[in-house]
């Protein structure tokens, strides 16, 4: 009977080895041309991504900025053919055109444009159906997260660069422009205007706008809530009405230290032929004292368009108080 049991062992103990040495199906080998070199996200955007040609107003303000012919990338947003592009390359258009991923170029128009947030909207002329990218949100976006930019160049390239968030923080620019919440992706995409700028899911969580600080670079890009919210205001009025309009003046300023320095003006702003003197320093706005550009806004809009902004300014050992009657920026 030991025998026995010895000689079962014995049986068992060479089963495990008798069974690894049989032979299996190799695992699948893919060849390096049938897998594809392009990230998940970027196929679950790229048929919603269009390029956007727009010819401006040779005479327009904007043009003598932004120069008359102006490119940038539409995301596609509603099947009905509208799309979500940066403002910027929008003002004073006088012709749009959109090519889609599928090379059909056709006419479209401006909808609506919101200068607060640096977004605008066209419509392609055709009915569609078009395919819409994946909408979401960057309320859960942290610093270190993956994304990715996705757009197109002006030969309807798909440029897509992998990177992720270097920060989020409150943004400031010279224009009277700013944003609470701005996102800053690294590195910068070479097509940064318009790109969709998507999460790990591939969703799209914000608009890449600008291209900021030295090689390598960043993008800023506007949250896409920015937009979600008032998407409809922009469709049916061509702007967001929900809001009151901000008081515009037309100064182009820049921050040097703890002070506020005038750079410029725009040519159909208000400021510019009110008095004011290239390197004035602002010091207050309705007797409310500002040291950086991000107080000079927050000063500047507590009133509404049409409003009088008393502003003063330190030109060399004198302080001026010069007033100035705002407008409506969307309605110059």
């Amino acid at each position: 009977m030991k025998r026995v049991v010895l000689a079962v062992l014995a049986v068992a103990a060479v089963i495990p080895a008798a069974s690894s040495a049989v032979p299996r199906p190799s695992e699948p080998q893919h060849h390096p041309r049938g897998v594809s070199a392009v990230p998940t996200f970027v196929g679950k955007v790229e048929r919603a991504i269009v390029g956007v040609k727009v010819r401006a107003r040779a005479d327009a303000p904007s043009t003598a900025r932004l120069g008359a012919e102006r490119f940038a990338t539409g995301v596609v947003f509603d099947a009905r053919g509208y799309a979500v592009t940066v403002s910027y390359a929008l003002m004073d258009a006088v012709r749009v055109e959109v090519t889609t991923r599928d090379q059909r170029t056709l006419p479209a128009s401006v909808v609506g444009i919101d200068y607060a947030t640096g977004l605008g909207v066209v419509k392609v002329a055709d009915q569609g159906p078009f395919p819409t990218a994946l909408i979401g949100h960057s309320r859960d976006l942290r610093n270190g997260d993956v994304t990715g930019t996705i757009g197109v160049d002006e030969d309807n390239d798909l440029v897509w660069v992998s990177g992720h968030v270097q920060m989020i923080r409150r943004f400031a620019a010279y224009w009277e422009y700013m944003l609470d919440r701005a996102v800053f992706v690294t590195p910068s995409s070479p097509s940064w205007g318009g790109s969709a700028v998507v999460d790990e899911r591939g969703h799209v969580v914000a608009i890449a706008s600008l291209r900021l600080g030295e090689p390598p670079y960043v993008n800023l890009a506007i949250p896409l809530e920015k937009f979600t919210d008032v998407r409809d205001e922009l469709i049916a009025a061509g702007r967001v009405v929900s809001r009151p309009p901000r008081p515009w003046l037309g100064l182009y300023t820049i921050a040097v230290g703890d002070a506020v320095l005038i750079d410029g003006f725009a040519a159909s702003g208000p400021a510019r032929g009110a008095g004011f003197q290239k390197g004035d320093r602002i010091i207050r706005v309705n007797g409310i004292n500002v040291r950086t550009q991000e107080e000079f806004y927050e000063a500047l809009w507590r009133g509404q368009a049409g409003d009088v902004i008393q502003v003063a300014v330190r030109r060399r050992d004198t302080v001026h108080v010069i007033p100035v009657r705002s407008i409506d920026r969307e309605r110059r």
